[in-house]
């Protein structure tokens, strides 16, 4: 059903054509060998292309590009790389197939608002970032079956400079979707999958795009087309919106299209990892979806319940996202119809003992709505259950099911 396809690189010698499926995977960025063989071929283009492999063999001239196929320095180390790249593609028995070979068809769908996965693709602003794209190169390197969601930021993060007057100004650094490693996803009909928002008005369209890291598959979700009016295509420009209600549709993308777009693509998954509250959403639609499927609304909720897993990044309160619920009505009414759930019980998953009382609290939902979650080093694991003891008030504050994992 999907397909997907890449700018033409017809000025490539066969004898290097093997680097067209190299600069389309994130595989070489973590292998210095492997972009080496970029950065050798020029490296001021190299520098030029913010180490963007895509870009830069786009870029140049045929005469270099013939001049390496007949470098044979340049060709051993190419020839050693190609094997070495398409032997972990191919690879069986990993770490998981060894330790865990009854779940090797057990996926797991990733959700996360940020991807620090290389210079070329903006996709992160800091830790929560790096954190994800660590993950999924990890994932890819033990072969934990995953796959991931995340958004194709146009305008990345916010980017700063120093002027020479010593004053910093904001910049504007467009990404240039045709000319970085992803591609799109495309539908039957051969043109780029459109997919809508289930339930949600205004209606809302989103594109797919897919960067591969390694063997995991990453797909980012992308408003800015023309099936959008204007107003809505900026949903997905720009990560972390400073406008509380344009984060409040970025986070319905994310999470209920995303899990939408995981069921359009035919993706099957066992469990889900939220990767901070961004997503949370992506619980109330795969509680919708199992309904769908033939589960009570007990047996749905329950079935959620047990395969979700939540990392939070944020130690103060005031660092997690919330919404009022007049502004969640304002896009959810459509949606409470086949929620499955009252609007009243969904509404109280949100609630935090500090927030007013008509406030949708992201993490907080999170949390009653995952068996597993834990903070990203030891202590903030201390610091995340002594925040959240309120929800387990009958434990002990040791025994808050919080647990951690060690960043980076």
């Amino acid at each position: 059903m999907i397909g997907i396809r890449w700018i033409d690189f017809d000025h490539i010698p066969d004898r290097l054509s093997g680097l067209i499926d190299l600069s389309y995977n994130l595989w070489s960025s973590w292998h210095p060998e492997a972009w080496l063989l970029f950065k050798n071929l020029n490296r001021q283009g190299w520098k030029e292309s913010i180490h963007n492999p895509v870009r830069m063999l786009q870029e140049l001239p045929p005469e270099l590009l013939e001049a390496a196929a007949s470098n044979v320095e340049y060709t051993n180390h190419y020839d050693a790389v190609i094997a070495k790249f398409q032997r972990y593609m191919l690879a069986k028995n990993q770490w998981f197939d060894e330790y865990y070979p009854e779940h090797q068809h057990h996926k797991i769908a990733y959700f996360s608002a940020e991807y620090g996965l290389q210079h070329s693709l903006p996709l992160y602003a800091g830790g929560l970032g790096f954190l994800a794209g660590d993950h999924l190169k990890e994932c890819s390197d033990i072969g934990i079956p995953l796959v991931a969601i995340g958004f194709m930021y146009s305008d990345g993060y916010l980017h700063q400079r120093i002027r020479n007057d010593g004053w910093q100004e904001d910049v504007e650094e467009k990404l240039d979707r045709d000319n970085a490693p992803v591609k799109r996803v495309l539908g039957r009909d051969g043109n780029q999958l459109i997919l809508q928002v289930p339930f949600i008005a205004p209606q809302i369209h989103f594109a797919l795009w897919r960067v591969d890291i390694g063997r995991v598959i990453l797909y980012l979700i992308d408003t800015e087309i023309e099936q959008n009016p204007p107003h809505l295509r900026n949903i997905s420009s720009r990560l972390y919106s400073s406008i509380n209600e344009m984060r409040l549709l970025q986070e319905i993308v994310l999470g209920i299209g995303g899990t939408h777009a995981l069921k359009s693509l035919g993706v099957k998954y066992t469990a889900i990892h939220l990767n901070e509250g961004h997503a949370a959403f992506a619980l109330i639609e795969r509680y919708r979806q199992k309904i769908e499927d033939g589960l009570t609304p007990e047996e749905a909720l329950k079935h959620v319940y047990n395969t979700t897993l939540f990392t939070t990044h944020t130690p103060v309160p005031a660092g997690h996202d919330k919404f009022p619920h007049w502004m969640i009505d304002k896009y959810f009414n459509a949606y409470y119809a086949g929620m499955h759930m009252s609007r009243d019980d969904f509404l109280k998953k949100g609630q935090h003992i500090e927030d007013p009382p008509d406030t949708f609290n992201m993490a907080a939902f999170c949390l009653r709505m995952a068996a597993y979650a834990n903070g990203v080093s030891e202590k903030h694991g201390e610091v995340a259950r002594r925040m959240w003891h309120f929800l387990w008030p009958e434990r002990k504050l040791d025994e808050v099911p919080i647990g951690s994992v060690t960043n980076g």
